[in-house]
Parts: C-alpha cells; structure tokens; sequence
C-alpha cells in the first residue's frame, strides 16, 4: 500500500506539470523562430545582480551572470536538491530501500547510461570538442516518461509504472556523478576548502538532528556559491544539501502521536446539532489545539517536508523556465540534413536505439540470470515498451549539453545540433513507445 501511495503520489507530481513543460518548450520554438527571436534570445543576456555592498551573489569570478547562467546554474541547483531528496527517500523507503526492488531498475538504468554513450561514441565525428557531449543521450525525463504512462492509464501495470520511476531516479543519480566528475573546470582550492567547511557544518547539523530546513537552506546558499566559484559545478550543491537534511524525528513518532492523543482526549464529546455550530473555545483548548499542530507538523520529516514545499516551485516555475530558457533554437538556415551533421545524430540515436537497447538488454540478461524477475503484471512486449520510452530525455539531456558545449568557442552550433538531437530523439521515442504500449498492454 506505501509503495501503491508512494508511486501515486510521484506520478500526480509529475505527470500534472509535464502539459506545462510542453507548452513552455513549443513557446520557445516559436519565440526563437518569430519576429520576436532577437529580444528572446537577448533578453536571456541580461545580466543579474543581487547586490549587497560590493559583493553580488550571482557572479563568477567577479563577473555578474547572465539571467541564462542563473537559471541554469542556481534554479537548476534547486531542482536537483528537489531530485536529491527524492533520492534519498527512495534509497531509505522507496523502490531503492532494498536489494530486490532496486536492482532491475538499477540494472536497466546502468545499461540506460553506458550503451547511449557507446553509440554516441560510434556515431559522431572523431572531434575531440564533439565528444564532450557523450553523457547527453544519457538522461531519463522523469516528467516526460511518466507523462507518456498517464495517458494509458489503468492499463499500464503498477509494476511497471514503479520500474520506470525507480529507473529514472536511478538514472538521475548516475547523471549527477557525471556532472560531478566530468563537467568541472580549473579547481580554486579557496573556494573548494570553503565548500568543504560548509559540508562539514551540514553534516554536523544532520548528526545533532537539526530539523529547522532554514539551517540547511542557508548554508546551502553559501555552498552553492563557493562550489560555483570552486570550478565544481554549482548544481551539485543541490544535492549534497539534500543527502545532509535528516528523515528521522528528534524524538520518534510515538513521542508526537501520543501528544496529539493527550490533547484530543483533554477535549468533551459534544453532540453536533447543526452544521454551523459556534464554537468559542478557550485559552487554554487554543494552546492544545496549536500544540497538537505543531505535533503534526513534527510528525513529517524535514527531508519529506522539505520535498513536498519544493514540488510545485519545480515543477511549475523552474522546470518549465529552464525549458522556455533552453529549448528555444534558431531553426532558420537548418534545414533535414542539420539532424545529419555533427553530434545532431549522434544525441538522437544514442537516446532511440542506445537507452532502448541498454535497458532492455541489460534487464534481459538480468533476468534470464534468475537476478532478478520481470515487473509484476508485465511481458517482454510491454516491458520493451516501456523500455522504448526511457528514451525520452528532454530536461537533463538539455541541461548536460549545455554544459558540454556552451563554454567552448564556437559551441554553439554544437549546442544547436544536440539541441535538435534531443528534440527529435525524444519525440521519437515518446511516438514509438506509446505506439508499442497501445498495441501491447492489455486492452
């Protein structure tokens, strides 16, 4: 019944803000391709400023950012604090929480990662520059798949709804180590040893059961600024912050249910004449009923509590701005054969063929092995469509290739092309997935 809650719960998060991601994108794109293109891709330019003294939180070696660089650098950091407590709150209780439910998503989201990288490796042009962008196909929307899901409803197994969530938190995971390790420049060991001190203070606050989320947020910030100036990449601030917010209780569950017992009991059984009753109630019934508030409130975790306050700021301002900032593309001199040249077709089937076959396949051996067994209420078809939808990577691979190509000189035609890669990938395997799972699910 949790797992049932829990997956409910992740797909009503999801799937109600994956309609607003789409629009924000089909708006880029025509903005981009409109009379409006020039304001559009300058406004992305402007340079930001929070101020305070000489000092200004958004910059970078002493130079502001642009609004461009804030999005993808700071709200993007929030939204993997956001994927960072879903995370560990799949590890502690979810579908990660043990070695049977976790392993064939965590089978199928490795071969999710490592065969796209083979055939982007294959496709592309042996260009040093090109290259840098073999992480790209790695990436599995989570709003986008599990979107692609809803639409089939009730026909859908649950056990296969639970795999494609499982895979895509795992996959999550996979993209923020490589970020970590592949996407950071020229370390400042100044910066780096600040950061590291504010991890230590983080840690210091999660084993005194520290539970005020203020406490996290604002040495947060701080890490977030001196990992953006340290050379690592400032989105990982995002997620060590939430590895460090606690999911226990200062003092235990009981501890708070039986407070809340204790002052409900304290209250007289009153016989309900009407539906408008008045009720005056006392001082004293006022101090327990907001001590058997705050009891309540106790009672969700700071990692949980946190999660739930960030899911519409993600997925209804961030997620759809990131896409409104980033999926915007200049498509006049493009034309068929854009898709065919440099890392275009590359990204493209890296995310159709490669996630298909890496999932399917690594899931394959898995279970022939006897490692593990299909998800419940599933066949090899209906498995494979799912598998075929894992493809979808809209969102991270976006994010990834801008950190592949943006900085270099002359990347942005690089940055065009996986950009269309991306689009053309993703749409293909949302197209032939739901095709596969139409014709394969039960009717």
């Amino acid at each position: 019944m949790t797992t049932n809650y829990s997956f409910k719960s992740m797909l009503k998060k999801y799937v109600s803000s994956s309609s607003i991601l789409i629009l924000c994108s089909i708006f880029a794109l025509v903005c981009a391709n409109s009379p409006l293109k020039e304001a559009y891709f300058q406004f992305w330019n402007l340079p930001v400023s929070l101020s305070l003294g000489n000092f200004n939180l958004f910059s970078h070696s002493g130079h502001a950012m642009s609004l461009m660089a804030v999005i993808n650098d700071f709200l993007m950091a929030l939204f993997f604090l956001s994927v960072g407590l879903e995370i560990k709150r799949e590890i502690l209780v979810g579908e990660l929480s043990s070695p049977q439910k976790a392993l064939l998503p965590i089978i199928g989201a490795c071969g999710g990662m490592l065969v796209p990288v083979i055939v982007f490796w294959l496709v592309c042009p042996a260009d040093a520059h090109m290259l840098r962008g073999m992480a790209i196909p790695m990436a599995t929307d989570i709003a986008f798949s599990l979107g692609v899901l809803s639409v089939f409803s009730k026909r859908v197994p649950i056990g296969l709804k639970v795999f494609l969530a499982a895979l895509a938190v795992a996959d999550d995971l996979g993209g923020i180590i490589v970020i970590a390790i592949f996407y950071s420049s020229q370390i400042n060991t100044m910066y780096l040893a600040l950061s590291l001190c504010c991890v230590v203070l983080l840690i210091i606050g999660n084993m005194r059961r520290q539970t005020a989320k203020s406490y996290y947020l604002a040495i947060g910030l701080v890490l977030w600024y001196f990992m953006l100036n340290s050379g690592i990449h400032a989105t990982i601030a995002g997620v060590i912050v939430a590895f460090c917010v606690p999911a226990s209780l200062r003092k235990g569950a009981g501890y708070y249910i039986e407070r809340i017992r204790e002052n409900i009991n304290t209250f007289p059984v009153l016989e309900v004449a009407g539906k408008h009753n008045t009720v005056v109630l006392s001082n004293d019934e006022i101090h327990k009923l907001k001590s058997i508030e705050s009891a309540a409130d106790m009672l969700i975790s700071p990692l949980q509590d946190l999660e739930d306050g960030m899911t519409r700021l993600i997925g209804f301002v961030i997620i759809p701005l990131f896409a409104f900032a980033n999926v915007g593309i200049d498509l006049a001199g493009m034309s068929v054969s854009t898709l065919f040249t440099g890392v275009g077709l590359p990204v493209m089937l890296g995310l159709v063929i490669g996630k298909f076959l890496g999932v399917f396949t690594f899931s394959w051996v898995a279970v022939k092995c006897r490692i593990v067994g299909l998800p419940g209420g599933s066949n090899w078809s209906s498995f494979a469509a799912v598998c075929m939808v894992c493809g979808i990577g809209l969102t991270v691979s976006i994010f990834i290739a801008d950190l592949s190509y943006a900085s270099l000189e002359g990347g942005a035609a690089m940055l065009g092309q996986a950009k269309i890669g991306i689009l053309c990938g993703s749409l293909v395997s949302a197209v032939v997935g739901m095709f596969l799972l139409n014709r394969y699910l039960p009717k």
